[in-house]
């Protein structure tokens, strides 16, 4: 019931929208200096890296928003699934580093907020980029994205 998976494929304009909700939230958390708002940030992208849209509210509904909105794009899964990883990591670190009163904390939440904007604005995914670094330097296998061997060939 509670298998670890996550899709081959996503649909792309569903993780931009779950990107532009990111962004926002990360930007009223920085304005309103609520440091609440960030481990439930830090929980979402625990539950997508883990089982993809299963169990993420948020990715359930930017799954069926976006096919309502635009077309779908279909773009490969693992690079998604690293950048959720570090989402997390991003997310739980500032989490932590907010609850122990170091303003450190919200210059992380920055700097998600900056890259979900990226994604959300103009469809570029820091995480999936540095993915592709990863495969070019034999990180990841060559095979696990042909698409992201392809793009920085």
């Amino acid at each position: 019931m509670f298998h670890f998976s996550f899709p081959s494929q996503v649909n792309e304009r569903a993780a931009r929208l779950v990107a532009a909700t990111i962004a926002t939230v990360s930007v009223v958390a920085l304005g309103a200096q609520w440091g609440w708002l960030i481990p439930l940030l830090a929980v979402g992208f625990l539950l997508r890296v883990g089982w993809g849209p299963r169990f993420s509210l948020l990715a359930r509904l930017a799954m069926w928003g976006a096919p309502k909105l635009w077309d779908i794009r279909r773009v490969a899964g693992p690079p998604k699934r690293f950048a959720q990883g570090i989402g997390a990591a991003v997310t739980l670190t500032a989490s932590l580093l907010l609850a122990l009163g170091q303003g450190a904390g919200w210059w992380l939440v920055a700097v998600l907020a900056l890259f979900a904007s990226l994604e959300a604005l103009f469809s570029f995914c820091m995480g999936c980029w540095v993915y592709g670094q990863l495969q070019q330097r034999g990180v990841f296998p060559p095979d696990v994205c042909n698409n992201c061997n392809r793009q920085l060939s």
